[in-house]
């Protein structure tokens, strides 16, 4: 069970290209580099589209796939003064059971430093540690989105100011 909402925003994305400035202004945020943040909605609703667009933001040049079949994908993110910094991104679409998020020896990533996505959270249970935030994707007519995000965390609450 999370712990109480922080701040809660709402709004709506027209089309993809508001999708992508979203991830645009986010990725300009220092605080994102290290949060972790829950992507929910139902199949179709844009998270990974969302992720995409986020991690190019982010710099991660060539492919960025869909973890759905490898659970997660890692990626390093440039970072001008300095060694490049660990992003992850997770779908736990096919677990069937939490328990599986322990077994893969996914704590030790959770505890590191780096972003981390997560696409079908619900599927890990109460195994996986406080989002900072929390984006619900809905899907609406044609290409528009609505968009919920609690924060949890300070980072998180810093985030969707």
């Amino acid at each position: 069970m999370h712990p109480p909402i922080l701040e809660t925003r709402h709004a709506t994305w027209p089309d993809e290209a508001a999708c992508a400035a979203h991830a645009e202004a986010w990725a300009a945020r220092p605080e994102l580099r290290d949060a972790f943040v829950e992507l929910a909605g139902p199949l179709g609703a844009g998270k990974t589209t969302f992720t995409r667009h986020l991690l190019r933001a982010l710099g991660v040049r060539g492919r960025i796939k869909s973890p759905s079949y490898a659970v997660v994908e890692p990626y390093e993110l440039p970072c001008p003064d300095g060694p490049a910094h660990p992003a992850w991104h997770f779908d736990f679409y096919r677990f069937g059971d939490e328990r599986e998020w322990e077994d893969a020896g996914f704590r030790e990533i959770f505890a590191g430093p780096g972003l981390k996505l997560v696409e079908w959270p619900q599927h890990a249970g109460e195994t996986l540690p406080v989002p900072d935030l929390r984006m619900e994707l809905e899907p609406l007519d044609g290409d528009q989105r609505a968009v919920t995000l609690h924060a949890y965390t300070p980072r998180g609450r810093d985030l969707i100011r």
